[in-house]
């Protein structure tokens, strides 16, 4: 079945559907996924709820007519997974096949063009999909199935040195389950994002950061880093049954020197450690493995993972044709377009 979530009636059926799932991804709560539609898209999820087991397939939806380079009233779409990790997520007792048939039954009827997935780190979540599966840029995931004092030492040394550095520069870290600092929190991110000069997409609305806090109510904390009574750095965590997602933050440039941001990784192991959880997602690099990606790693040496990403083109002669129509209405305004090839779907590059 598929679920729209704009529609009052199979919102509801989506989210308790979600609730049923044992592990209850925070990728695939419908809430989230709205977070990143755009007003002309559409949250919705392929989905299976059977006696033995379900399916969650969190999409946006999103109407090749509401470009400015697609021919209007066309009826065509395509499909993208939200930020993060994405599904199919299943649980207990499914047939893949049939629910890959149905799907594709669906897509084609409806229109769907192309669909891009970023997959879940943990594949056992996974059914089997359909399309090209590419291995994309890795990312570090720290298991925490060790005591934190083993854990500890598992660390870099500059890590356990930076965060002994930060204790004595008299830096605490507290935890906010409600949003109660989202101002000073929003100050800290949005620098950062101007100091990396970051994309646009990554500079969210205190609306954004305000969903969050009151439509997925325990599946976040924030933990800032505080000296001398003033938030210096901070990081939104997202929260599953089993797994730790660093989301978003941020770090005052004055404030480099104490590594508070060492001290709040560490703090949120020894929280996800203490919660029972078994492993605190860091993610990637912002271009492969950059100087980011090595900050991760230094936190889990061992903790590189592989990132796939699922691509599917249902018919590639009208994908093509949607090619051309990019072309020729970028070179009405005089610009040779050339699509990107690491982009997908390319029309959008």
């Amino acid at each position: 079945m598929l679920l729209n979530g704009s529609r009052d009636e199979e919102m509801a059926r989506w989210l308790a559907l979600w609730k049923t799932w044992p592990e209850r991804e925070v990728f695939a709560h419908p809430a989230y996924v709205k977070l990143f539609c755009r007003e002309t898209d559409q949250a919705v999820c392929a989905a299976y709820d059977g006696k033995q087991g379900g399916v969650l397939y969190p999409l946006i939806l999103r109407p090749l007519e509401s470009e400015p380079w697609a021919d209007r009233g066309n009826g065509l779409a395509d499909l993208v997974s939200p930020y993060g990790y994405g599904g199919p997520f299943y649980w207990g007792d499914v047939e893949s096949s049939d629910f890959s048939n149905s799907f594709n039954a669906w897509a084609k009827s409806t229109g769907i063009v192309s669909c891009f997935t970023r997959l879940s780190l943990f594949a056992e979540q996974i059914l089997p999909v359909q399309g090209s599966i590419e291995k994309n840029a890795p990312n570090i995931v720290r298991v925490l199935n060790l005591p934190l004092e083993a854990l500890w030492m598992q660390y870099e040394h500059k890590v356990r040195k930076n965060v002994k550095r930060a204790r004595l520069d008299g830096v605490t870290v507290e935890m906010d389950f409600r949003g109660a600092k989202l101002d000073e929190f929003m100050d800290i991110y949005s620098s950062t994002m101007q100091r990396r000069m970051a994309s646009e997409s990554y500079f969210f609305s205190a609306d954004f950061f305000r969903t969050i806090i009151n439509e997925l109510p325990g599946q976040y904390a924030f933990f800032h880093a505080i000296k001398e009574g003033r938030m210096i750095s901070s990081e939104l965590v997202l929260i599953s049954v089993r797994y730790l997602y660093s989301f978003l933050g941020g770090t005052l440039s004055e404030a480099f020197a104490c590594r508070p941001n060492d001290l709040l990784k560490h703090h949120i192991i020894q929280w996800g450690l203490e919660t029972g959880k078994t492993a605190f997602v860091l993610g990637g690099g912002y271009g492969g493995p950059d100087g980011i990606f090595r900050y991760k790693r230094s936190f889990a040496p061992d903790g590189e993972v592989p990132f796939f990403i699922n691509k599917m083109i249902w018919n590639e002669g009208l994908y093509k044709e949607i090619m051309e129509m990019r072309r020729k209405h970028e070179a009405s305004k005089g610009i040779a377009w050339v699509p990107r090839p690491a982009f997908f779907p390319e029309y959008r590059g």
